[in-house]
């Protein structure tokens, strides 16, 4: 929890004060997943192989994001009426399923934030790639 609240001031000290005022209204379609593993490259970051350990980061606090089809990359500040998306129960149950949400996106330094007002669709975990990567962080 600590690690999910100097994110979050993190993210609320680097955002202009006119950016925390208003964004532009917006609708993703994309995988959800820790954003550690997605920037780092540190494990496949991507469907079944990667949903075990995109839960554990999630609950560990680290933020997750939106990765679209077109490669870009969301970080979900809030869901809704949820205090918190760094260590969010309701965050870590959507690992790896593939979302549409509406929201409000913020833009600073070329970072994308999503304040994610409602998720519109979940189809689940979509992405089967266990078979040619394994379970991540272990492998076979």
């Amino acid at each position: 929890m600590l690690l999910s609240t100097a994110f979050a001031g993190l993210f609320a000290a680097t955002a202009p004060a006119s950016a925390q005022q208003s964004g532009q209204r917006i609708t993703i379609t994309g995988e959800i997943s820790d954003s550690w593993c997605t920037i780092s490259g540190l494990m496949f970051a991507k469907g079944t192989a990667h949903h075990q350990c995109a839960v554990w980061c999630a609950l560990g606090g680290i933020p997750v994001a939106i990765r679209d089809s077109g490669g870009n990359l969301y970080l979900i500040l809030k869901i809704g009426d949820d205090e918190d998306s760094a260590g969010n129960p309701r965050v870590a149950r959507m690992a790896t399923h593939e979302v549409t949400v509406d929201g409000e996106l913020l833009e600073r330094d070329g970072v994308k934030y999503l304040l994610v007002d409602r998720i519109a669709d979940d189809k689940g975990v979509i992405t089967m790639t266990q078979e040619e990567h394994g379970i991540q962080p272990f492998g076979n």
